[in-house]
This record gives C-alpha cells, sequence and structure tokens, in this order.
C-alpha cells in the first residue's frame, strides 16, 4: 500500500545483524475483485482475512488472503480496480510469486486440481507453475525449509496438501548488479548464487530472485504485482527505516496501516520494496474465528464508510470459517 519515489544509488553499509523475517506480504492488482476471491479461496484454498480499503485509495478494495491465523508469510493481497486492464510483468517488477508445499505428492495434487478446473500448469524442475485468471504468476514448490507451514482449511484440499506460505518471489531486473549492495550489506539478504538471495530471520526466510528481463516496457495492470513487503520486528523497524534511508533510498517516513506498520522505497532494480512489521496483526480488530467476513476500516477511515460501501463492488461470501 503506497508509493514511494525513484531511488538512488546505495552508499557502501556495515553488515548488519538484524533480519527480516521472510516475506510479510505480496501485493498485487485485480480488475474483477468477485473473480478473485473465488481464486484464491475456492481454487488455491486460502482464507480471506482482511477486507478493506487501499489505505492511498479508500475507493477501491485491498483484499488479504493467507492462512487460518492470517499470518505474515503466508499472504497475499489485491488492489482492486475495477475493469482494469492486464497489465505484463517487465524490468523492474516482480513476475512470479512462489508458495511452498510439503512434498511432491502435493505438486501432484495441485496439477491434478487446476488442470480439473481448466488451469494450465507446467510441471519442470520440482516446480509447478500456472497463472491466475488475470496472469499473475504463481509457482508451487516443495518446501526445502523447517519454517512452520502457514496453512487454511479448505473441505476439498488434505491438509497435508494446502499452500504453506511463502518460498519467494522472482522479479525481472536489467542490471541486477544494481541492487546487491543494498540487498546484501544493508538489508542482511545472503547471496544463493547467481542473482538470488535469502533473507531469513529466527523463524521464516524468504526468497529473491533476478530474471533477464522480456523485450517492451512493464504494464502495471491486472495481474501484476505492486509490491513486495519484507517482515520486520517491530523494535527494529525504525532503525531499518533509517538504514536504508542512509544508503540512498528515497524511502518513505514510517506510515501507520493499523494491522502492521510500512515504509516504501524502490530498490536500485526498479522493485517496490516495503518493509512491514509482524503487529499488530489482522485478530487486533476482529475476531480470529470471523476475519474477512465483513468490510473493516481503520479508525482513521471509518467515516467513510457510507462513501466507500456505496463505490466498492459487491464481493460472494468468502468461505465460510472451519473450526
Amino acid at each position: 500500500m503506497g508509493t514511494a519515489t525513484d531511488q538512488t544509488s546505495a552508499t557502501e553499509h556495515e553488515p548488519t545483524t538484524m533480519r527480516f523475517e521472510g516475506i510479510h506480504h505480496v501485493t498485487c492488482i485485480t480488475g474483477d475483485a468477485p473473480g478473485n476471491v473465488e481464486f484464491y479461496t475456492d481454487v488455491l484454498g486460502l482464507r480471506l482475512v482482511k477486507k478493506t480499503v487501499n489505505q492511498d485509495d479508500p475507493t477501491v478494495y485491498h483484499l488479504f488472503y493467507a492462512d487460518e491465523d492470517g499470518s505474515a508469510g503466508a499472504d497475499i493481497t489485491f488492489f482492486e480496480y475495477p475493469g482494469a486492464r492486464r497489465g505484463r510483468a517487465g524490468d523492474g517488477m516482480v513476475h512470479t510469486v512462489s508458495f511452498r508445499v510439503g512434498s511432491t505428492e502435493a505438486l501432484a495434487f495441485w496439477q491434478a486440481r487446476l488442470e480439473g478446473k481448466g488451469i494450465t500448469t507446467t510441471l519442470a524442475d520440482g516446480r509447478l507453475r500456472f497463472e491466475d485468471p488475470e496472469g499473475l504468476g504463481l509457482e508451487l514448490v516443495v518446501s526445502r525449509v523447517t519454517d512452520q507451514p502457514l496453512t487454511a482449511r479448505h473441505p476439498e484440499i488434505p491438509s497435508e496438501h494446502a499452500l504453506q506460505g511463502f518460498d519467494g518471489v522472482r522479479a525481472f531486473a536489467s542490471r541486477p548488479e544494481a541492487s546487491r549492495e543494498l540487498l546484501e550489506h544493508v538489508m542482511g539478504f545472503a547471496s544463493t548464487g547467481r542473482n538470488a538471495w535469502e533473507v531469513r530471520g529466527a523463524a521464516r526466510g524468504g526468497l529473491y530472485a533476478y530474471d533477464v528481463p522480456p523485450a517492451g516496457v512493464g504494464v502495471p495492470g491486472a495481474g501484476t504485482v505492486h509490491h513486495v513487503a519484507w517482515a520486520s520486528q517491530d523494535e527494529e523497524h525504525a532503525e531499518w527505516q533509517r538504514r536504508v534511508s542512509e544508503a540512498g533510498m528515497r524511502a518513505t517516513p514510517v506510515i501507520d496501516r493499523f494491522w502492521f506498520k510500512s515504509v516504501y522505497f524502490r530498490e536500485p532494480s526498479g522493485v517496490l520494496f516495503e518493509l512491514a512489521t509482524l503487529g499488530p496483526g489482522f485478530g487486533v480488530d476482529e475476531d480470529p474465528a470471523h476475519l474477512g467476513e465483513a468490510l473493516i476500516l481503520p479508525p482513521a477511515f471509518e467515516h467513510l464508510r457510507g462513501q466507500v460501501e456505496q463505490t466498492l463492488t459487491p464481493l460472494p461470501a468468502p468461505r465460510a470459517p472451519r473450526g
């Protein structure tokens, strides 16, 4: 949620002992909120954990899908711009979002499930690749880590095959070396190969990698990623804002999003990063048993309820919470 001005080059910094707890959330764009709800809850089996508005443009939805508890690390979110044309990922944009599953048997389950719903898949190199209805690149990979699985419940998806949270994201970058100083020496990412990194905290980790961009410029729109957020310990957040600012990133001040606090900036390859705190979380203003069932507005936006309820797209009821 939010924008940031263009970046400048990162400066030399001493390596940090702070670490992000992997990916906090990935925010994307949809032009069809009802279809989006159906795909991510009914097909992929995620739980709609927060139905709210884009705090920078409260005339449009911000929908959050995650595990049963609305955990950071499992949270794919969407801004809805009704009728938005499909976009196309290009240089400086995330093009693929990866989720973990528990086994090769889970990959086989998902290939059969997705193909049975008319979704084309490709299984290669241990990765099941497919697209959501608006062309967003998704993939499932067998988990290689001991992180706690972050799963949601769905009557058609055995718990051992459920999505387990994010594995990582891949972006296009024409000059990936421009980002290395920031990633490794400022943000604490560890290189795992050519143009690939892992960031790992005490409990969770996540992957980030660059690929050669396609010809032509990227076009933001439905089916594209708006930003990727990295999970910060609450007490370290102000220090992260200071570090990235001193490294030459034109970072925003800390912004209170009510469910977490945020800092935004564009990293040198052009991808919009957010740094988001782990707390306080989505249960601060809803009964955890009923997450996502009602339109929830942060207190600062409650006075707009009458206006926004008239402009937002009617949505199908999300799947009922299962105890």
